[in-house]
């Protein structure tokens, strides 16, 4: 296999580094992109020192198998017909592509097959807060139908980037010490605040995250479910957590909703409140599954179940998923190199 990862000094490229490692992704060869400002630079991957090339409009993808990008909807529209010239499957990290009626929009838990069907080699990341809430939806779409979801997110300083987890940790250290914090990434301080306001407003009010979160899941789950969102940016490194209320069509007990999530793929239920178990950031951070805790009955609604969700933006809810995308069309023989 000859894999490419475009955006190789981000925070999500990097992950892709460790994973490709991690998972002995089978990579012969292994080339690795960016902006001119981060050409040049190494990298280094399996005990060998890697230079990052600069992302142009030429060849270098030729004879590429995966290209796995995570460099921002700009970057991806500019050069998706780079990437993809001379046959490369191209996964996407961003934004650009993931409503598009020919690019498959997937999650390996739900919807892998969807990736069979890449007609442009085109195959979308969805958002981070939808990967994870998702696959735990996945789990109660089984037992009864879904029909609509009130979800509050708090989203840590990883989802805007290694400049806003180094922004984030600046900012303590600089209040810390009786300083001004410098606010570049973030509408304002984060430290020590929460932000209601993840990505620009549109005209109904919900941000392009939160209406994100509405119209991927409907794309992911090929369903009529309606998604109700607000996302909320808390002064935690790493890791999403999401509070998530459900009405199915037809009751689901705790208990059953419990056992259905303890024997899903790609879950993790953390849930025994009187021991002060539950799933949180701080324990979560760096792992790949998605945990799943206070799974509790709705007391306003017969039809209603409410849970916690927590997993780590970065791996799950960006480079883990895509790789695991990549794995998927392995084992089914849809990817050869």
């Amino acid at each position: 296999m000859k894999v490419a990862v475009v955006g190789a000094s981000g925070a999500v490229g990097q992950e892709f580094l460790k994973i490709l490692e991690e998972h002995s992704f089978p990579t012969d060869e292994l080339l690795l992109f960016g902006s001119a400002r981060s050409a040049g630079s190494t990298r280094i991957f399996r005990g060998r020192e890697l230079t990052i090339r600069q992302l142009q409009d030429n060849d270098d993808f030729k004879g590429v198998d995966v290209a796995l990008v995570s460099a921002g909807a700009g970057v991806s529209r500019q050069f998706a017909s780079t990437i993809t010239r001379h046959g490369a499957l191209m996964i996407d990290n961003s934004s650009c592509f993931r409503m598009d009626d020919d690019v498959p929009l997937v999650v390996p838990e739900v919807n892998p097959q969807d990736a069979l069907n890449a007609p442009r080699r085109i195959i979308a990341n969805p958002n981070c807060t939808t990967i994870q809430m998702v696959v735990a939806l996945n789990v109660i779409e089984k037992l009864s139908h879904i029909r609509r979801v009130h979800v509050s997110t708090y989203q840590s300083a990883s989802g805007a980037g290694a400049s806003a987890m180094a922004e984030l940790e600046q900012q303590h250290a600089d209040l810390a010490g009786g300083l001004e914090p410098k606010v570049e990434k973030f509408a304002y301080q984060l430290a020590y605040n929460v932000i209601p306001h993840i990505d620009v407003f549109t005209d109904n009010g919900y941000t392009k995250e939160e209406m994100k979160m509405y119209n991927e899941t409907r794309k992911i789950m090929h369903s009529d479910i309606r998604v109700s969102a607000t996302c909320v940016r808390v002064p935690v490194m790493r890791a999403h957590s999401e509070s998530i209320w459900v009405e199915t069509e037809e009751p689901v007990s705790p208990e059953l909703a419990r056992e259905a999530f303890s024997k899903a793929e790609g879950v993790v239920v953390v849930d025994d409140p009187l021991e002060k178990q539950y799933p949180m950031p701080l324990f979560v951070a760096g792992r790949e599954p998605v945990y799943v805790g206070r799974i509790r009955a709705d007391i306003t609604d017969p039809n209603g179940l409410t849970f916690w969700c927590v997993a780590d933006q970065i791996k799950k809810g960006a480079a883990l998923n895509a790789i695991q995308i990549a794995e998927w069309l392995l084992r089914n023989g849809a990817l050869k190199g």
